[in-house]
């Protein structure tokens, strides 16, 4: 536990972005078709947001999207990299990220998001989720070894940390192999905590802050509507189909209780961005009002609090 004056020092260090999920959607392009960067960051900007992670309809040259984000009073948060070190050498995986790697160090980004594409099935995101590839007992260590040689060149030549993002359908989807993924790595590989995607996978984020907290370096703040995770699961729907039902939504409108992020923001020293990602069809969330409506729940229910408590 660190003292007051440190814990105030962190809680207000903390910066609240949001994902421009809420406006398209990455994988399925009919959400938000036709949504551009601009109505994107504007109203980003004008529910009350810093910054925001990197998207499709963003440009990726550096000079073009800081200028874009600077005219809206926004930065950049991060951005999220299709890693495939399940499978890869860690010199491939650093080729293949460079270029990505580049533009979010130019644009002011101090940690690269890392979501496991390996082992994925093909047309994973639209199979049953009980269809997802695991690995075997034998190959974490492998693995830990080259995502902590990974996380340390990024760091050296960049000067970026890496996120590892527990995600469904990735290799590092329950509790037991983010356990794994933490044993097997040293501290040069942080950990995305996803209120979320912990609640989908059936264990509580609470449980991720107790055990590997010091090495939380970035929070992705989705909520999940309970009744229609327990449709996906009984019906063994896809990830695509489970985002088309609504499973998730913005911080407040689900089943995912604040109370211990909260707590965590007083009595740690995390400091970084906390980002609204609500993975929904805009035309069913307008994203304006919902975005709006998310800022203000983080806002009175984990950022007050944590500040009252510091």
């Amino acid at each position: 536990m660190k003292d007051a004056t440190a814990a105030r020092s962190g809680a207000s260090a903390i910066r609240l972005g949001v994902s421009p999920l809420s406006w398209v959607n990455e994988v399925l392009d009919d959400f938000g078709r036709g949504t551009g960067a601009e109505q994107c960051l504007s109203e980003a900007a004008s529910a009350g947001y810093e910054g925001v992670e990197l998207s499709r309809i963003f440009p990726r040259d550096a000079t073009s999207l800081s200028q874009m984000l600077a005219r809206h009073g926004l930065s950049l948060a991060s951005g999220w990299h299709n890693g495939f070190l399940a499978d890869r050498s860690v010199e491939d995986e650093i080729v293949a990220a460079r270029e990505h790697a580049s533009l979010l160090k130019a644009c002011g980004v101090s940690v690269m998001v890392y979501g496991e594409c390996a082992r994925m099935p093909d047309s994973a995101l639209d199979i049953g989720m009980s269809g997802r590839w695991t690995l075997a007992s034998g190959e974490w260590a492998g693995y830990g070894e080259r995502l902590t040689r990974f996380a340390e060149a990024l760091r050296d030549e960049f000067g970026l940390g890496l996120a590892y993002h527990h995600h469904l359908m990735m290799v590092a989807e329950t509790m037991d192999e983010v356990r794994a993924v933490m044993a097997a790595t040293g501290p040069q590989v942080g950990l995305l905590l996803d209120t979320g995607h912990a609640y989908a996978a059936g264990y509580d984020y609470a449980t991720l802050i107790e055990k590997f907290g010091p090495r939380i370096n970035h929070i992705h703040l989705k909520d999940v509507r309970a009744p229609v995770l327990a449709e996906v699961r009984a019906r063994d729907l896809s990830f695509n189909a489970a985002v088309r039902s609504g499973m998730f939504t913005v911080p407040g409108d689900g089943a995912v209780d604040y109370g211990p992020l909260a707590r965590f923001l007083a009595e740690s020293r995390y400091s970084g961005w906390l980002v609204v990602e609500a993975e929904q069809d805009p035309a069913m969330a307008p994203p304006a009002p919902t975005v709006a409506r998310a800022h203000r729940f983080v806002s009175e229910t984990i950022l007050k609090p944590a500040l009252e408590r510091a």
